[in-house]
């Protein structure tokens, strides 16, 4: 049986998408993926993801909200 370990989960302030974050390892083995799920009132958007492209991900984020802080657009 595959094993979902949630991570996170938090809404976005403009738009209301709820974003879940979880750990997904399946029962045939192999590595084990974040699943990154983005719900949009009846509508789910659903990535699962390697560490390599999380990394790359959450590196790109992190630049990009790097530029914003201190609220300058």
């Amino acid at each position: 049986m595959d094993q979902t370990t949630e991570l996170d989960r938090f809404s976005c302030p403009y738009g209301g998408q709820e974003v879940t974050l979880s750990e997904v390892r399946y029962a045939s083995g192999g590595m084990p993926l974040l699943r990154v799920r983005v719900r949009e009132r009846h509508r789910f958007t659903i990535f699962d993801i390697d560490a390599a492209t999380a990394r790359r991900w959450g590196e790109g984020l992190l630049a990009w909200a790097r530029t914003r802080e201190g609220g300058t657009p």
